[in-house]
């Protein structure tokens, strides 16, 4: 049982949390492109640009992925703490402190990735609102970052897997 909790954490991380750190990666470069095409241009936000480029379709679809995703991004801890559990490690120092990471890249990119791409979508934003989005977009992956690793290093842990 402890196996397949595990497949599932590690599946569930690769297919939600994957597509939301890539997605949120590529949404700040994508908007900066349709306000510096500006309106009435082929990068208006209605209209499609180039090669069928269509930033607000583009932009959509991006912000799409990161709720859709994050909402499936829960299972991820979930089967971590079954797995955890599981495995008698619920009180290990590279676990909990894994888990009040995770806790704060779930607060980065509810508080503060997703609202702002939301804003830039209704067209409340400029380009520092995009590097504000950026920055908190690093933020997340650089908090997943050190979960992954932890959880691969697991310093101090004695379970020998």
């Amino acid at each position: 049982m402890t196996q397949f909790l595990l497949a599932v954490h590690v599946i569930g991380a690769i297919l939600a949390v994957g597509p939301v750190a890539v997605a949120a990666s590529m949404f700040p470069p994508a908007a900066r492109r349709a306000m510096a095409a500006g309106p009435g241009e082929s990068g208006d936000l209605g209209e499609s640009g180039p090669e069928g480029f269509a930033p607000a379709g583009t932009l959509g679809l991006l912000h799409r992925i990161c709720r859709v995703y994050a909402v499936v991004g829960v299972v991820v801890p979930v089967f971590g703490f079954a797995t955890a559990s599981r495995m008698g490690v619920l009180g290990s120092a590279w676990l909990i402190v894994s888990m009040a990471l995770t806790a704060l890249a779930a607060l980065v990119l509810l508080a503060l990735v997703l609202p702002a791409q939301t804003a830039l979508l209704d067209g409340a934003g400029t380009r520092a609102h995009t590097a504000r989005l950026a920055m908190s977009t690093g933020l997340f992956n650089l908090l997943w970052a050190a979960v992954t690793v932890l959880m691969i290093v697991r310093p101090g842990s004695t379970t020998g897997a």
